[in-house]
């Protein structure tokens, strides 16, 4: 191995010694991005993907949206039955979905994500003309459907059963010419470092759309999902405007938005 003379980048020659030092970072760190390690390396984006497809046989990372994560790190790594998750945290849930419905204006736009959480939002938005919601859950869409007067715009897509929720390049594309003035995030996880992630891919993706397209970003939780990171990154807490959650939320998490610079709601 050597160092350039400005010390900015380490070039390895070697795959075996260079996959060392990347499951040395991994393990200290907690997770690498592909396009930073191709910098340090001076190799391509594809070695660095194959290097961390190895390391991931071997159990070493688990790979994740734009590099891989330790899997010391991930801790919540299975995804609960639907009817499980209607069935947790009932209460809490409500009284965030109350609290967040009543952060909502008339003549809004707004997007609400699938989820158990945001299905509760949906449950006790008032029934306004004026107010239009968009989303890509099929339960969210049979809450609103009973009111008569609010606008229901329904994002299109493969149907995922495991969450009744669409995903895929459709849904995606079809927030490209939308402007919203909140969206609502539901959670799988939420980490002061990792900040607000989840178990599917495509689902992350069209999260990280969402947040592009509205004007305010709030993310709805009970208190379960603190201390929990799922696979997939959505956003860093840093990111939200707002955060609305119940009062068992940890103590730590009033620090974390004033140092980070978000709104935190407790229902």
């Amino acid at each position: 191995m050597r160092v350039v003379a400005d010390g900015s980048r380490v070039i390895s020659r070697d795959t075996s010694e260079r996959r060392r030092e990347i499951t040395t970072m991994i393990r200290a760190r907690g997770s690498v991005q592909v396009a930073a390690l191709s910098e340090m390396f001076n190799v391509s984006m594809q070695t660095i993907r194959k290097d961390l497809h190895y390391l991931e046989e071997r159990g070493v990372a688990t790979r994740a949206y734009g590099g891989a994560i330790s899997t010391e790190v991930v801790n919540a790594p299975v995804e609960p039955a639907l009817e499980t998750k209607r069935a947790s945290h009932t209460e809490a849930k409500e009284r965030v979905g109350r609290l967040a419905a009543g952060m909502v204006k008339p003549g809004e736009s707004i997007m609400l994500d699938s989820g158990t959480t945001t299905l509760q939002i949906a449950r006790f938005l008032p029934d306004d003309e004026d107010l239009t919601v968009v989303t890509n859950d099929f339960d969210i869409l049979s809450v609103l459907a009973q009111k008569r007067k609010i606008k229901i715009v329904m994002l299109g897509g493969e149907l995922r059963r495991r969450n009744m929720a669409f995903y895929g390049a459709q849904t995606v594309a079809a927030l490209d010419d939308m402007s919203l003035d909140k969206v609502f995030l539901g959670v799988d996880g939420l980490d002061i470092e990792r900040g607000v992630t989840t178990h599917h891919e495509p689902e992350a993706q069209l999260n990280r759309r969402m947040v592009e397209t509205a004007r305010e970003v709030i993310a709805v939780t009970d208190a379960s999902k603190f201390g929990k990171i799922c696979l997939h990154r959505i956003i860093g807490l840093a990111d939200l405007d707002a955060l609305v959650t119940d009062a068992d939320a940890p103590a730590y998490i009033d620090e974390a938005a004033t140092r980070l610079g978000f709104h935190l709601h407790r229902a």
